[in-house]
């Protein structure tokens, strides 16, 4: 059985334009996602309403909207739309597009000079946008997938307003995908499709928020798909694979299976396993959860699990979560990978986890015990008078910058909350106040 009916390829074929080009959203109000921009009263919502659109630079990862939200506002407002790549076009061309601009300028036309990918311009040639865009002759939009502040040269980035877009959700996906499957004229509404359930899920999570991607995806699968006698074509999760090349992985992100995998993740790493650790990482990955919700996780593992066993722990792992959230997905597994393997190989101690936990049954049981005198705040005279902070020892006036002053509450003065294990730093730490105990001891034998 061939993959591509023939009849289909050819009406592919004869259309010429991918189903991702024919579904792009000619008005603001068919836009899907994005909505901290688009919304009512949001900043692209007011830019359409006064038809004043300034120079922007679109930054946002592949498929989140960028040219299609270019072409809408350029629509909205009047203006020519006239698109360029930065990967085929140079000086010249640009400067040519700036001269037909002046032309239509004196001619009451507006024009929007649209950049794709305008972070593969170098300097010169962002440089000869800059007197078109400061004297008004042009509007500038472009768009990059990578940080404007290293990409776009300085003079270029202060004229123009960046706007960041996010990865599309799961849910606007689905919603755009939807849509698509039901649109007679310029989607597969006229093609048949039925699909299984759970294949649309399938789809805008392997798609990590790309809406070109899951369309093309969508599209994919119901070509492959052969139709019933009766026209229907039923996209099974097989199918959906197949276009997506990738595997449904038993993984709900909103039911049981999201908790029983983060679960075995943390339970892994505190079993100082980081072969199993870094598995569990990889499904959770594969399945698309939220890499700063992993990250997130690993950040309280290392003060709970960790803790001062190796005190750099959390370091490390607040420097993935910032890493991750920097360079983003699909390459954010990298930090995730070094970060789980740190964590589940280093020392253990939940010393000052149990520590806080024992307190707050004492804060609970005892409620709010007063402030010895010597160690209160006394900002004014009265206070003085009273005696609030009188015979305080400031401890680096001693040697060892130490001193055995009380500051737990009368009742609770001889607690000891903090008990550190004998593993990696926190040793270290035990045998110094069993030292500064040791001391105490004596001095109170004198």
């Amino acid at each position: 059985m061939e993959l591509f009916e023939k009849d289909e390829l050819e009406k592919a074929a004869s259309t010429g334009r991918p189903l991702a080009d024919r579904m792009r959203p000619k008005r603001l109000e068919e836009f899907v996602g994005q909505e901290r921009l688009i919304g009512p009263g949001k900043l692209l919502e007011r830019v359409v309403k006064e038809k004043e659109l300034p120079s922007l630079i679109l930054w946002g990862p592949p498929g989140s909207g960028k040219t299609t939200l270019a072409r809408i506002i350029a629509g909205a407002v009047g203006a020519e739309f006239v698109e360029y790549s930065a990967v085929l076009s140079g000086v010249k061309e640009i400067r040519e597009a700036a001269k037909a601009a002046r032309d239509a300028r004196r001619a009451g036309k507006k024009t929007v000079l649209f950049i794709d990918e305008i972070h593969r311009f170098n300097k010169t040639q962002q440089d000869a946008f800059l007197h078109g865009v400061e004297d008004g002759t042009i509007t500038l939009i472009g768009d990059t997938t990578e940080n404007p502040s290293f990409e776009v040269n300085a003079p270029l980035l202060s004229r123009c307003k960046v706007i960041v877009l996010e990865p599309l959700s799961a849910v606007s996906l689905k919603a755009i995908m939807g849509r698509a499957a039901k649109d007679v004229e310029n989607g597969l509404g006229a093609q048949g499709a039925v699909f299984d359930e759970g294949v649309m899920d399938f789809l805008a999570e392997v798609s990590a928020g790309d809406a070109r991607g899951a369309l093309n995806c969508l599209e994919t699968a119901c070509l492959i798909t052969h139709p019933d006698k009766d026209g229907t074509r039923r996209i099974t999760m097989e199918r959906a694979e197949e276009a997506a090349q990738k595997k449904a992985i038993l993984y709900d992100k909103a039911g049981e299976e999201h908790y029983n995998v983060i679960s075995v993740f943390i339970k892994s790493m505190r079993a100082s396993d980081p072969h199993a650790a870094i598995y569990w990482l990889a499904r959770m990955v594969e399945a698309g959860e939220d890499p700063l919700f992993i990250a997130r996780r690993m950040v309280i593992f290392a003060s709970e699990d960790v803790g001062n066993a190796d005190p750099a722990a959390i370091g490390v792992a607040v420097a993935v979560k910032d890493a991750v959230h920097f360079v983003g997905m699909p390459e954010g597994w990298i930090p995730l990978a070094q970060g789980a393997t740190y964590l589940a190989a280093a020392p253990k101690s939940n010393a000052s986890y149990a520590a806080y936990l024992e307190a707050l049954e004492d804060v609970k049981k005892y409620g709010a015990q007063a402030v010895p005198l010597h160690a209160r705040n006394a900002p004014t005279r009265l206070m003085k008078e009273l005696g609030y902070g009188k015979g305080y020892e400031y401890p680096h006036s001693f040697k060892d910058a130490r001193v055995d002053q009380q500051c737990l509450p009368d009742k609770l003065k001889d607690r000891r909350y903090y008990k550190p294990t004998d593993r990696g730093r926190e040793k270290e730490i035990a045998e110094r106040m069993a030292k500064q105990d040791a001391e105490a001891g004596e001095a109170e034998k004198k």
